[in-house]
């Protein structure tokens, strides 16, 4: 799962190569935090937080294929 959405974040992003995402697992519930440049932030959020809710439908999509649960979270 992790590898899947630093693939879908770096896509997004205008500075790839600054994105930090760390994973925090707790039982079958795993927590990812995102670390990106402010500017890139917005990007991510997209118009009206269409485009985050829509990487945290696909990443619940694929924790539920493995019987586990995910979460996004971003630090700014």
């Amino acid at each position: 799962m992790k590898q899947f959405l630093e693939f879908v974040i770096r896509q997004l992003v205008e500075f790839p190569d600054e994105v930090m995402l760390s994973e925090i697992a707790h039982g079958k519930t795993t927590l990812f935090r995102l670390q990106m440049r402010q500017t890139d932030v917005g990007r991510i959020i997209g118009r009206n937080g269409q485009t985050i809710q829509a990487i945290r439908a696909l990443l619940s999509s694929a924790a539920g294929r493995h019987d586990q649960r995910a979460t996004l979270e971003i630090i700014e």
